[in-house]
């Protein structure tokens, strides 16, 4: 029945016009009420989805299923699983590092210590940044956001600086005979070309 169900979703597929294909699967019942969600949005033929898709990339690429994966501009370092248990300790079956000029394969221990190191960095930078901006003095919100509301605001942000950085590039050098701004002593007035954009000097 399995083996007809399957011809008959082929068929059906080669006889689709809208580039769609049929998927099914069996899903444990206790694990379907997670599961059936997530397909739902790995599937989705939007942006949303579209973003989980790439986020998978390094999931589908492993050949371990991956416990942990820790991304730099060039740097990628890989906890692979499943989570092996030894004297009430939680080992990982190996790692990954990949970055300029070397790819070297890591044991559980050597795995194990990455990824302390990597959570202990994470954990590091994020009260930094906790305590830069202040954020202890807000008040408590939920981690839920209002979509229809968070997402324009977004945008709208975003567009908002794309205008302004479009201005900064097209606006003319000043004239060269009065001192900058954020230069004194140099010629011109305002902030010079580095610092409209952003990129200060060296």
């Amino acid at each position: 029945m399995l083996i007809f169900r399957k011809a008959v979703d082929r068929l059906a597929d080669l006889l689709r016009r809208d580039r769609k294909v049929t998927y099914r699967a069996f899903l444990d019942a206790r694990t379907a009420s997670y599961v059936t969600p997530l397909l739902d949005k790995i599937v989705a033929d939007d942006a949303d989805g579209d973003t989980i898709r790439n986020a998978l990339i390094p999931w589908k690429r492993a050949q371990r299923p991956p416990i942990a994966i820790y991304h730099g501009d060039i740097s990628q370092c890989r906890i692979d699983g499943p989570w092996q248990v030894a004297d009430d300790q939680w080992l990982p079956l190996g790692g990954l590092i990949v970055t300029s000029g070397v790819t070297a394969h890591l044991n559980p221990f050597e795995a194990q210590a990455l990824h302390k190191r990597m959570q202990q960095a994470i954990e590091d930078v994020t009260l930094a940044w906790v305590r830069k901006h202040d954020l202890y003095a807000l008040r408590y919100v939920s981690e839920e956001i209002d979509r229809s509301i968070a997402d324009p605001a977004a945008k709208a942000m975003i567009a908002a600086w794309a205008f302004g950085k479009r201005e900064a590039d097209t606006m003319p050098d000043a004239s060269p005979d009065t001192a900058r701004d954020c230069c004194p002593g140099e010629p011109s007035d305002g902030l010079c070309a580095l610092c409209r954009k952003g990129l200060g000097h060296a």
